[in-house]
């Protein structure tokens, strides 16, 4: 079955905000929050609970009023419109499915609301059903499906509705690991198949880097950064995106023209746009080499942990602890006080101002 059968199929509109802010009493959820979402693309709100995420969501969706500022869906401002205006779907964290009703009738029930001939909900429901992949499921109870295939009618229902915007609320924290990096990926191959822009909340950061065109990076109700997986990754704009997105190891350093310095050691690496003197070394698990001769910067074992593809090793330095990841170890972990040293590699290195450590 193919997007035609459910009328899907077509190129996405863009959503804008608009310095939007949001006050419950004397609490500022949001704070003039202005963003873009390009027609089309998935977006990730990504930062830790109370951040705002859900907030900047639920105003999309008309749930919420904003305090302040102003909604786009395409070329209309939406703002003062109620949901059922909006013409967008959104899928929650609890699926809400309806547990006495059979699959064909949860995906319908939209469509029965807008009393659509019988025929047309039909064919709708059976398209978006093949869609997810649970063609001949329509008889069945929720009650009767796995998590995965709860969460795929959930899916069905929200693209039934033929709507330009999908709305997603953190749907797959209901899923174990392993199912929901399987889930993850045919969510996001169905969103590009469609053209849908999609707005979706997580606050697992690997999930956002994983399924998405752009992460906003939030924080205390206000954005921190947005732009692509990699480039929040590789090159973060603040130390609360370099800790939040991915592990990364914050040292105290001072930037010479040409290299770094970490207390007593020192290697080569560039940087443009920094000044010379104090900074802040971001380096990822993966960018530090464990050297067992004991060269570059000098340490001792502080942990060791058996991870199943690698070695987590935490290593005490002058500079502060660091910790690595080494892939496929040969032979044992090395126990604990063990000397080592420690060598930087370009490829997961990032300068940021010294006074984002408090230094």
């Amino acid at each position: 079955m193919s997007e035609a059968a459910i009328g899907t199929s077509h190129a996405g509109v863009p959503v804008r905000l608009e310095r939007v802010a949001k006050r419950f009493g004397g609490i500022a959820a949001l704070e003039e929050v202005t963003l873009t979402v390009p027609p089309g693309s998935l977006v990730t709100l990504l930062g830790p609970s109370g951040c705002g995420k859900t907030t900047t969501l639920r105003i999309v969706a008309g749930l919420e009023q904003p305090t302040s500022g102003r909604i786009w869906i395409g070329e209309r401002e939406v703002t003062g419109l109620p949901p059922s205006g909006r013409n967008v779907t959104m899928m929650f964290q609890s699926y809400a499915l309806f547990p006495h009703l059979s699959v064909f009738e949860n995906v319908a029930y939209g469509l029965r609301v807008s009393r659509r001939p019988a025929a047309e909900i039909r064919r709708r429901v059976e398209g978006a059903l093949a869609l997810v992949g649970l063609p001949g499921f329509e008889g069945r109870q929720p009650g009767q499906l796995s998590g995965g295939q709860q969460q795929r009618v959930a899916l069905a229902r929200a693209i039934v509705m033929e709507p330009e915007v999908i709305l997603f609320d953190e749907p797959l924290s209901n899923l174990d690991a392993k199912l929901r990096k399987r889930v993850r990926g045919e969510l996001r191959h169905l969103q590009r198949r469609l053209g849908i822009t999609s707005l979706y909340v997580t606050h697992d950061q690997a999930e956002a880097l994983a399924m998405s065109d752009t992460v906003v990076v939030m924080n205390q109700g206000r954005v921190e950064q947005v732009g692509p997986p990699v480039e929040l990754y590789r090159r973060p704009a603040t130390r609360f995106v370099a800790d939040f997105v991915g592990e990364a190891n914050l040292l105290p350093a001072v930037y010479e023209t040409g290299r770094v310095r970490l207390g007593g050691y020192a290697f080569a690496f560039s940087q443009e746009g920094v000044a010379t003197g104090a900074v802040t070394l971001m380096a990822r698990p993966e960018a530090v080499r464990l050297e067992r001769d004991g060269s570059g910067l000098r340490g001792r074992v502080a942990t060791a942990f058996y991870v199943g593809a690698g070695a987590e090793y935490g290593i005490e330095t002058d500079a502060g602890l660091v910790t690595i990841v080494q892939p496929d170890p040969k032979g044992d972990l090395l126990p604990e006080g063990s000397p080592v040293g420690l060598v930087f590699l370009d490829h997961g290195l990032y300068l940021l101002p010294a006074e984002a450590t408090g230094a």
